[in-house]
């Protein structure tokens, strides 16, 4: 039997047309993009297409792209170029929402040792940011405020466009990570208002090791990574001209296929719960959207769960890849209220357009039968 694939939250497959444009760019476009003769001139203007197509699809202009090792580097840089820019205005606080991933959470937590005072945003049950709480903490010594479009444990999409606007009323910079929002619903970076927004290609069907960071126009920033005039001076390193143009292929295709690839999700979202609810200590935790589903049931241990689910050929997670190694339950699901027993209790199932209803009506059979087992 083949596997069934239920963490999509966590990393897609590339696709093979992503794949076949990146192949000409490992061999006969192999050029430095820096360099002044014909080969480097060639590889820099796929570098330039896929920048000018990344900056269209957000709605951006090609001077505010800037490609990244992927969502961790570009939530890094953002967090740290957004803190400071506004230091010398006497603006040395940062407001973080409870649930972002760790790459906010432990930037925030380097920048707290350079002398910033950082705030934790509180989500309510549903897991979801509420505009009066943002507006009760910000003040004229905010000079950043990040909240995740989209949470990576439990699918929850925050108010964004409200949070920004509350942050520009207050002269603050308003970074949001979207990697999970990229592959499921369109952007819009103007209509939003946000000064930063980050996205990861491996969340899109493209290749890991790549993504992008927008930074708006006016926005003053430091690079992350020094040695080099890479990204306008911003950015050292060589450019990595293959996965660039992964990144730049597979958005377009996955904003293309994103109509069809919804409705396809949903429906086998939809079919999954249905299938599962018939089991009793079931709860779904947040309201399960794009993509991903986050699901206690009573009496379990998650990673058991995961583990004995492994063995029977389907893949799930307990939540955030880039946590699963540790022991301690969801900082997401404590957030929400969560006791540590519960949070334990919980697993995340996330869902791709390759999955098929076959695929979820055998995966759900199997986790009626693995939670009784486990429970008995």
């Amino acid at each position: 039997m083949e596997r069934i694939y239920l963490d999509c939250a966590s990393t897609t497959p590339t696709d093979n047309e992503t794949v076949e444009k990146m192949l000409p760019y490992f061999t006969d476009v192999f050029g430095n993009a820096d360099s002044p003769h014909t080969n480097g001139r060639k590889a820099m203007t796929a570098v330039d297409s896929a920048r000018d197509k990344i900056a269209e699809l957000l709605h951006a202009k090609p001077n505010e792209i800037y490609f990244t090792s992927g969502g961790t580097e570009a939530d890094n840089w953002a967090m740290y170029s957004g803190a400071r820019a506004l230091l010398k205005d006497g603006r040395n606080k940062i407001l973080v929402s409870a649930i972002e991933h760790h790459a906010v959470l432990s930037s925030a937590e380097k920048l707290k040792e350079e002398g910033f005072e950082v705030v934790s945003i509180p989500v309510n049950e549903g897991g979801m940011v509420e505009l009066n709480t943002v507006k009760a903490l910000l003040d004229k010594t905010v000079g950043l405020v990040a909240v995740m479009a989209v949470n990576n444990e439990t699918g929850v999409r925050q108010p964004i466009e409200e949070i920004a606007k509350l942050c520009k009323e207050n002269g603050s910079l308003f970074f949001t990570d979207a990697v999970q929002l990229a592959p499921h619903h369109p952007i819009d970076v103007r209509a939003l208002g946000v000064d930063m927004l980050s996205i990861s290609a491996h969340k899109f069907y493209g290749p890991k090791g790549c993504g992008a960071l927008y930074i708006k126009s006016g926005v003053k920033t430091k690079g992350l990574i020094v040695g080099g005039e890479q990204e306008r001076g911003l950015r050292g390193g060589t450019t990595n001209v293959p996965l660039v143009v992964g990144l730049a292929t597979a958005y377009e295709r996955a904003r293309r296929e994103m109509p069809e690839t919804e409705a396809k999700i949903n429906a086998l979202k939809g079919l999954f719960i249905k299938e599962i609810s018939v089991l009793s200590g079931v709860t779904v935790n947040g309201d399960g959207a794009c993509g991903v589903l986050n699901v206690r049931f009573a009496g379990v241990n998650g990673a058991d769960l995961v583990y004995a689910m492994d063995l029977k050929g389907v893949s799930l997670s307990v939540g955030s890849a880039c946590s699963s190694a540790s022991v301690k339950p969801s900082h997401v699901l404590i957030a929400m209220g969560r006791t540590e027993s519960q949070a334990k209790e919980c697993v995340r199932f996330s869902f791709g357009k390759n999955n098929t209803e076959a695929e979820i009506l055998t995966a759900s059979r199997l986790v009626k039968e693995t939670v009784a087992k486990l429970r008995g």
